[in-house]
C-alpha cells in the first residue's frame, strides 16, 4: 500500500509545505517572505506572523497539486528544529492539529538531517539517482557548514564543522558591507560570474583538520573594502564583479579544500553537497570539475531542493514512518536541535 506524507517546513522565513508518495515528490510548494529585504536580514516576529497567515492556503494547494484529500495522508512530518521559535511553533502546532484531526502519525524531524536526505528525493519521469551508504556529505548554508559521513538514511558522523561562522553567513554579511540586499548570496554569485576571480586576494583560516573558519575571512574583506574606499569612494560600484568574484572564489577554495581532504581521509568517493549554499553556480562547478578530476560519484540536488524546502522534510519523514519513528503530540519545537 502507498505511504502519502504531508510534510511542513517553517524553520526560517518560508513557508513550505510537500506531498510524499512512496518517496517520489507530488507536489512543493514554497511562500516567500520579501519583506525581510528591507531590513538586511529576518526579522523573527515578522516571520511567524506570515507563517500563520500562509499555512493553510500553502497546504491547500499543494494537496490540490498533488491531487490528493486529506483522506490520503497517511502522516504529518514536520521540523522541529534548529530555527526560529516563533516560526517553528506554527509549523508544529499546524501539524499536530492535522493528525490529530485525521488520527495519523506525527513525525519530528530535524531540519539539518533533512537537507541531507535531499539526496534521496524522486521525482516522477527522472533518473532515480540516489548515494550507495557511506557517502560524504559538505552541508553548506546561512548557519551551518559541516562535513558529514552518512553511513545510513539516520547514522550520522560529523567528521568538520564549522568553529565560528557560516560560509553562507559570511556571503551574505560581505555583501552587506557593499550594500548589498538580503540574501546577498545569490547576488554575488550572479555578479561573480562577470568578474576576475584572481583580481583580489583574501584571508584565508589555517585550521587543522576538517572543522572550517570564516571570521577571519569577513574580518579581512571589511578591512579591506575600509581600506580602497578611503582611496577611492567609488571603488566597489567600479569593481563590483571583480570583488565578487574574488570573494566567491575564496569561499569555494576554503570548502573544497577541506571536502577534498575528507575524502582522501576516508577514501569515500561517494559525495553530495546540501543546503542553500549548494545552489551557488560556482561551488557547483567546482565541485562537478573535481567529481571528475578524482572520479568522485557525485550527487548534487536540484536547485528547488537545496533551500529550505518541505519535500526535503517529507523525504526524511517518509523513511521515518517506514522505520515506525513517531513523535508523541507532548512535542515541543526546539530552536537549537
Amino acid at each position: 500500500m502507498a505511504v502519502t506524507i504531508l510534510a511542513i517546513e517553517s524553520s526560517c522565513d518560508d513557508t513550505s509545505v510537500a506531498i510524499i508518495r512512496d518517496g517520489y515528490v507530488l507536489s512543493n510548494l514554497i511562500a516567500n517572505q520579501d519583506i525581510h529585504k528591507s531590513y538586511g536580514g529576518v526579522v523573527p516576529e515578522l516571520a511567524s506572523r506570515a507563517h500563520q497567515a500562509n499555512i493553510v492556503p500553502v497546504t491547500q494547494q499543494a494537496m490540490l497539486r498533488a491531487g490528493i484529500t486529506p483522506a490520503e495522508v497517511d502522516a504529518v512530518a514536520f521540523t522541529r528544529g534548529p530555527g526560529l521559535l516563533g516560526s517553528l511553533l506554527v509549523g508544529t502546532s499546524f501539524a499536530k492539529g492535522f493528525a490529530i484531526t485525521r488520527q495519523i502519525p506525527l513525525i519530528e524531524v530535524n531540519h539539518l538531517q533533512a537537507h541531507v536526505m535531499a539526496h534521496f528525493i524522486l521525482e516522477k519521469d527522472k533518473e532515480d539517482r540516489i548515494p550507495s551508504f557511506p557517502f560524504l556529505c559538505l552541508l553548506v548554508s546561512g548557519g551551518h557548514t559541516r562535513i558529514i559521513i552518512m553511513k545510513s538514511h539516520f547514522e550520522m558522523e560529523v567528521i568538520g564543522n564549522t568553529i565560528d561562522d557560516a560560509a553562507g553567513e559570511a556571503f551574505d554579511k560581505c555583501g552587506k558591507v557593499m550594500g548589498f540586499p538580503y540574501p546577498a548570496g545569490p547576488l554575488i554569485d550572479r555578479l561573480a560570474a562577470e568578474g576576475n576571480s584572481q583580481a583580489f586576494t583574501f584571508a584565508k583560516p589555517v585550521i587543522k583538520g576538517l572543522d572550517f573558519s570564516f571570521s577571519g575571512l569577513k574580518t579581512s574583506f571589511l578591512y579591506f573594502l575600509r581600506d580602497r574606499i578611503k582611496e577611492d569612494p567609488d571603488f566597489v560600484e567600479k569593481n563590483k564583479a571583480d570583488i565578487c568574484a574574488s570573494l566567491q572564489s575564496t569561499i569555494i577554495n576554503i570548502l573544497m579544500s577541506k571536502t577534498i581532504k575528507a575524502s582522501h581521509e576516508t577514501g569515500i568517493t561517494e559525495i553530495g553537497i546540501a543546503g542553500g549554499v549548494s545552489a551557488n553556480s560556482g561551488l557547483r562547478k567546482e565541485m562537478t570539475e573535481e567529481a571528475g578530476r578524482r572520479n568522485w560519484n557525485l550527487f548534487i540536488p536540484e536547485f528547488r531542493y537545496t533551500t529550505d524546502n518541505a519535500a526535503m522534510i517529507g523525504i526524511t519523514g517518509y523513511y521515518k514512518y517506514l522505520r515506525g519513528e513517531f513523535t508523541g503530540h507532548e512535542v515541543t519545537p526546539l530552536a537549537r536541535y
